[in-house]
């Protein structure tokens, strides 16, 4: 190919910097190396609240908050707007509420809600009173069955007070298990046989100097809120978040993506802040720069993509974040959507995902359609980072994106790379990273090597061994990886990857078994797209698609094609099966996010998983023969 015809061959992105795209390379002991950004991090705020202070000052009017109205139907109406200035005041009111009540980090503020006006300004509230809070996992009340998550959650907090906004759907689940000595405020209802105190009495409380004096007494740190982990192989531990990292982590983002500061950010967002993702990255993106965040209640299922479609269409994010399956519906909407399509690509700099692997064939999509309708490409964000990070850790150094790709330590940070049984285990240490899991020594113990790095359970690889300046890959998680009989290693990680993308649009996600066997099987949960493949409308049992002959013919052309591209017996997939029940998040097997915990699945569906490899579960798909 020559030059010119190279060059015209060459995408053409979006104008978007990249901060970060050099590193610092150095060995440490055998099988141990130091990866770190070359420029230093910069200046910073020492508490968020300084920042909302300076946006009321700068910005008054400015709208921090808006959330689309509820309707007695369920359904929603016009925007509800709050600005910096309503913000602020409404801060100062609520935590001098707090303080009356004597909230600290022994007796803080757990928030049982979805993302909204209240809980927002609550955590605002909190920040300035220095009381820290707990936004808890909303699906631990209103879809767990037990509440045994939630019961751990408030017996690890000890709250001093727990907000649910309204008693008919949390009002069971608070009877169940807040303590009569806990204070509950509730935005409506009322718990029967239980004295509560309503929203809008925190909202009339008149602050007095002794808030502002306790929001000049908050530093770095004072720790801001306490984000509760997954729990993948045992109960949800409690991460320690302060104002020191969550600055910190701002400006780390700033010096990696360079846009977030160059106008105010606009984002429409559903990701919940009981997540590091949503919570940290994303409200502290806009608090921090001066920005707008839209509440979005849409989610990625197919009942709720129809109202994030419904805000894309109306509101232009200049960044826009969501999960693999929210971009894959919105990549198929947008090829016929021309308004979701006009405003939309108006003016969003980066699309940014995480959560999963996001399938090649989605990002396919997405490219065409901008190219069609843009005459250029969004760049697609990725990175890694987790709760323990603030969370953002890695970013990549520029516009050509491939799948796996994590790039290159933020600002500040120094990551070990670990080897461990032929992989690289990434380990953390920087301003952004925790001190510690609350009132649980051991744990946090646990998590620090030696030398202090956080150990992230989290493999790479180099995109170029020869280049390390162009980054690192996700490899997997290390604790999910294991050995077939024939002591060979299983990839979990970049082996799901590969499935789940062949067999996009239909699979959600896949859990890998074979431990200890001769070769690797797969447990595949499907999406709702699997109905119609099959024929059937969209509120037919799962089982009846699963049998139907165009899925069974679908899955065996599915494992026909991975066998064909498979090398050996660590990345062959010998057997597989669909399952019928979803994953369960009363026995943790999926988060509220939708991301699946592949420890959990195999010790809950342990028999299910011996009985695919035994030849006794029905419906299980061999490849065909070569």
């Amino acid at each position: 190919m020559t030059p010119a015809a190279a060059l015209a061959a060459t995408p053409r992105y979006r104008p978007l910097a990249f901060g970060i795209t050099r590193a610092r390379l150095t060995d440490g002991a055998p099988g141990v190396r130091y990866l770190e950004a070359d420029v230093p991090l910069g200046a910073h705020a020492e508490r968020m609240t300084d920042r909302l202070v300076h946006w009321a000052a700068a910005a008054p009017d400015r709208t921090l908050f808006a959330r689309r109205r509820r309707n007695p139907d369920g359904s929603t109406g016009d925007w509800q707007h709050v600005t910096y200035a309503e913000a602020l005041q409404a801060a100062r009111r609520i935590g001098q509420a707090l303080l009356d009540r004597g909230l600290s980090a022994e007796r803080p503020l757990a928030i049982l809600c979805e993302n909204g006006l209240e809980h927002a300004l609550l955590g605002l509230g909190c920040l300035y009173a220095g009381v820290p809070y707990c936004p808890v996992s909303p699906a631990y009340a209103t879809v767990s069955q037990d509440y045994d998550k939630l019961r751990h959650v408030l017996d690890t907090l000890t709250p001093g007070l727990v907000f649910a906004p309204d008693a008919q759907r949390y009002g069971r689940a608070i009877a169940a298990t807040v303590g009569d000595h806990v204070e509950v405020v509730l935005g409506t209802g009322e718990i029967p046989g239980r004295a509560t105190t309503l929203w809008s009495a925190l909202l009339a409380t008149a602050p007095t100097p002794a808030v502002d004096a306790a929001m000049q007494a908050t530093h770095a740190g004072t720790i801001t809120k306490f984000l509760f982990t997954s729990g993948s192989t045992k109960l949800p531990k409690a991460v320690v978040n302060t104002h020191g990292m969550w600055c910190a982590n701002q400006q780390q983002l700033r010096q990696s993506i360079p846009a977030l500061a160059d106008t105010p950010p606009v984002l429409v967002d559903w990701l919940p802040w009981n997540h590091t993702f949503g919570g940290n990255h994303n409200v502290g993106i806009v608090l921090d720069n001066g920005g707008t965040l839209y509440i979005d209640d849409g989610r990625p299922t197919p009942a709720g993509m129809a109202e994030t479609l419904r805000n894309l269409r109306e509101i232009a994010p200049t960044v826009y974040f969501n999960v693999p399956t929210g971009f894959e519906a919105i990549a198929q909407a947008m090829e016929t959507d021309a308004a979701l399509r006009d405003t939309l690509l108006s003016r969003v700099q980066l699309f940014f995902y995480s959560g999963a692997a996001l399938a090649q064939p989605i990002w396919d999509s997405l490219h065409r359609t901008q190219e069609a309708h843009a005459g250029e490409r969004i760049v697609m964000g990725a990175g890694l980072g987790m709760t323990e990070s603030s969370p953002f850790a890695l970013y990549i150094t520029g516009p050509q994106v491939a799948s796996g790709d994590v790039g290159l330590p933020a600002a500040g940070m120094r990551l070990k790379l670990v080897d461990i049984d032929g992989k690289t285990e990434v380990r953390y240490r920087g301003p952004n990273i925790t001190p510690g899991y609350w009132r649980n020594p051991d744990a946090t113990r646990e998590a620090f090597d030696e030398e202090g790095y956080f150990s992230t359970g989290d493999a790479v690889r180099w995109i170029d061994p020869g280049d390390p300046h162009r980054g690192l890959r996700f490899d997997g998680r290390i604790a999910e990886d294991f050995k077939l009989a024939t002591g060979t290693f299983v990839s979990v990680g970049p082996l799901r990857a590969k499935i789940v993308a062949a067999g996009a649009p239909y699979l959600q996600d896949a859990v890998l078994t074979g431990l200890n066997l001769k070769e690797v099987g797969a447990l595949l949960f499907p999406t709702p797209a699997l109905r119609r493949l099959a024929g059937l409308p969209p509120d037919a049992p799962m089982q009846q698609a699963i049998d139907s002959a165009p899925v069974r013919a679908w899955l065996q052309r599915l494992l026909d094609t991975l066998a064909a591209d498979a090398t050996g017996s660590a990345n062959r997939i010998a057997r597989a099966l669909l399952l019928a029940e979803p994953p369960s998040i009363d026995r943790g097997e999926v988060t509220d996010k939708g991301s699946i915990n592949q420890r959990a699945v195999l010790k809950h569906r342990a028999a299910l998983a011996e009985a695919l490899h035994d030849g006794s579960a029905p419906g299980t798909t061999l490849p065909t023969p070569r």
